[in-house]
This record gives structure tokens, sequence and C-alpha cells, in this order.
């Protein structure tokens, strides 16, 4: 509009070649086209900003994970170390006469008890011994008799006058040195019948014996070193296993200052066979080492099971779980809860108050079960992130919800699938109050739908 009234305002002569009057009508026909386009063009880039709006900013609900709210309580202190069976007695049969071996008594493999024949040697000869021993002791006795009757003549001698004293004396000298010889021949028969007793080779303790060393014919000696068969006392038995002398010490330091609850004479004990099963006697802890392995820095410890069933066998190898103590307001999380980053620190995901995720790092104890014992940088009443964490970043938000154990099942779930309820009745058979109520409902619909 200023355009045209400039024109119009020039002279004619100063008008551009061309130009006349007749311009304006032209003008006011293009006008109303050229603000439809930018009209137009305005709604596309409007719609077009709109659009890319949409397709920059897409928007996620927070991803829902499991989390547990810690707590403190008292927990054993259990520790898994490995161990080895060891018999509570071994005896070695061994001969105490010397002979050729004639009969092998006792079953390989078998219990025997103490004092049964296991093995006879040829008694022959220490019979012949026998005989001879008793023949010494009978002379002996004879030569005693006569030198006590020499004595009781020679005393009556004296007393009458008629005897010398010398005489007397060696009366009575020769009747002790008959009472010694008879002695000794006792001594020998003694000697003889014991060395007759040990043809028959027996047990020295109540166990389980194993295979024969030694057949019949064999010639053994009683200052060899040969050895018949060895029984084995498996009930109880002895479970030897090794804890590092560091965390023996750790543990011992902890009960004196208060922080674990114990009894230090009885320690509960129990057994994991090697297939991962447990054994179902538990133990007693027996004692430990007072010294220390120079190689391996670790203490042995023994422990007492009872062997009924004969399960457990020597040299068995075992995993020994000993409980040395309580300890006391002690925080655990799951096992999968707990992360491991590049330098193998534990972590965990925890929920804060805004419900955002921030990973933390811990101190990781000893594992009890399923479970990893945390000994700092956590607190009661926190929320630990159990399962969904894959999903979830540090500082980003999530949606908790209280995580179930996968071994623990809904009431429901254990119920078969036919099971029905014990007070689940049939419709029909429902009360007429229960009748009664439903038949206004019913009539209650035509009314809403005509209206």
């Amino acid at each position: 509009m200023n355009f045209q009234r400039q024109l119009i305002s020039l002279k004619k002569d100063d008008w551009p070649r061309g130009w006349t009057l007749r311009m304006e009508p032209k003008m006011r026909m293009n006008r109303p086209i050229l603000a439809a386009t930018v009209a137009g063009l305005m709604i596309i880039s409007g719609c077009q900003k709109e659009d890319s709006e949409k397709q920059a900013a897409p928007s996620y609900p927070p991803p829902q994970v499991s989390v547990i709210t810690t707590k403190t309580e008292s927990l054993p202190i259990t520790n898994d170390l490995p161990g080895r069976i060891a018999a509570t007695r071994i005896s070695e049969v061994r001969p105490r006469a010397t002979g050729i071996v004639i009969e092998r008594v006792f079953e390989q493999g078998s219990h025997v008890n103490a004092g049964d024949v296991l093995y006879r040697i040829d008694p022959a000869s220490f019979k012949v011994q026998v005989e001879s021993a008793e023949g010494t002791l009978r002379r002996a006795k004879a030569v005693q008799l006569q030198a006590k009757q020499a004595a009781d003549r020679q005393e009556q001698l004296k007393k009458s006058g008629v005897a010398t004293g010398q005489t007397y004396d060696d009366a009575i000298a020769q009747l002790a040195q008959a009472d010694a010889d008879v002695a000794i021949a006792e001594a020998g028969l003694a000697s003889a019948q014991l060395n007759l007793q040990y043809t028959n080779v027996t047990a020295p303790i109540s166990g389980r014996i194993g295979r024969a060393l030694i057949t019949e014919g064999a010639l053994v000696s009683a200052n060899g070193s040969e050895n018949l068969a060895t029984i084995q006392q498996l009930d109880p038995v002895y479970a030897d296993f090794t804890q590092s002398a560091t965390d023996l010490i750790r543990l011992r330091k902890a009960l004196q200052d208060g922080a674990l609850a114990g009894d230090k004479n009885e320690a509960k004990v129990n057994l994991v066979m090697d297939d991962g099963s447990p054994y179902p006697h538990a133990g007693k802890l027996l004692f430990s080492e007072a010294a220390v392995d120079e190689t391996t820095g670790q203490v042995t410890l023994r422990g007492e099971f009872p062997n009924p069933d004969g399960d457990l066998l020597p040299g068995m190898y075992v995993r020994v779980l000993v409980e040395q103590g309580v300890e006391k307001n002690a925080i655990a999380v799951p096992t999968q809860a707990v992360q491991r980053d590049t330098s193998g620190n534990a972590q965990v995901y925890v929920v804060k108050d805004d419900k955002t995720a921030e990973l933390r790092n811990v101190s990781a104890g000893h594992v009890l079960g399923d479970q990893w014992i945390i000994r700092d940088g956590l607190k009661a009443g926190e929320k630990v992130i159990v399962e969904g964490f894959q999903k979830v970043r540090p500082g980003a938000p999530v949606e908790p919800t209280d995580w179930k154990s996968a071994d623990a099942k809904p009431a429901a779930d254990a119920q078969p699938a036919d099971a029905k309820p014990a007070d689940a009745k049939p419709a029909a058979e429902k009360s007429g109050t229960d009748g009664a109520a439903a038949k206004p409902a019913e009539d209650a619909k035509p009314a809403e739908q005509a209206k």
C-alpha cells in the first residue's frame, strides 16, 4: 500500500518506463494468493515440526525390578572346608609266634570282634615245649620235696643236740634252692603255654578287617615285619580337615570382642558327601592342631562322626561344614544380587527413595547357603535389586516389586488343577437369599437399557 502511494506521489515523467496506474489492480489480485501461500507453508512446517517432535522424544515406562528389603539378623558363621575320613583305630595284625600258617579263619572284608581267631599257626612244636616245661616243673617239685624233708630232719636233730649247726644250715639252703628251681620251672611252663596260645592269631581290636596279606602255608616269624591283615574301627570315624590360620585367628578375635556368639567347646560340625548330598549324622569338633603347617599356612582340625551304616570309609573325600560362631546384626542378600566389576569388587544395585537405581560397592563376606553375607556397604531397610538389574543403569528410574524366591510356590500352585475348595457349591445349591438378590439385578438391566 505504501508502495502504491509512492508511485502516485511521483510525477509522470519520473515513472519507470512501462509503468502505469493500471498495475494497481494486478497487485490487488496477487495479494490474496500470496497470503494463502504463506499460510499454507506455515501450516505444513508446523505439522512437520510436531511429527519430528513426536519421533524424537518417545516415552517408555521405567523397567520393573524385583527387590528385597535388607534386615539385620543373627546368622551362623559356617565354613565349608575340605577334609578326609580317617579310622579312629587302626591295628596291623602281626604274628607273635614263628611257624607255618595252616588256616585262615576270618572272612575278608567282614566285621571282627576283639579276641576272634584270624589265623592258626602249626602248634606241634609249641605243644612239645609245653610238655617239656611240665616235666621240668615236676622234677623241680620232687627235688623241692626232698630238700624240705631233709631240712625237717636236721631241725629235729638240732633240737636233740645230735646234728651240728652247719648241717642244719646246708639243709635249709638246699630247700631254698629247690623252691627257686620250682619257680623257674613254673615260669618256663607259662612261657611255653603262652607261645602255644600265640599260634592262634587273634584280633586285637573290633572293626572291619581288610584283605588277607598272606595265605596258608606261609612261614611267619615273631620277629619279622610282615603284616597279616589290617583292622580298622569305623564307628565312629574321624574327619581331618584344614583351615587357614588367618581365618581361624580372625574368628577367635571376633569371639573375644563379642562380635560373634558361640560356645568354643561345642562347635556344630556336619558333612557333605562327594556327590553333594548331606550326611545325616552330625558330629563334634575334637581339637585343632597347636601348630601351623609351614608349607601351606593351614591348621589341621579333627571332627568325630558316628558311622552306624558304614557309609564313611577311610580316605574318602568330604566337605566339612563347621559352625564356629553366630554373627550378630548381619545383613544377607541373595547371591544373584551381587555383581563383580572388572577388578573383582562386589557391587549391588540399591533403589533409593526417589525410585532411582544406585550402583554401590559392598564388602562381601562368606556364602551361607544361597546368600552372601554383606560386611559393609548396606544398612537395614534398604532395597536391593535381585532380578532385572540387567535392564538398569545407575541413576535411571525403576519400578520396584517384592522379590519371591524360585523355591517359594504359591499355595494355589501347590493344589491340583482339578481341585476344588472345600466350601465350593454349585450355584443351584445356594440359599434362597442369594437367588432373591440376583433377580432384582437382572430386572434392572432392561431399565438401564431403556434409559
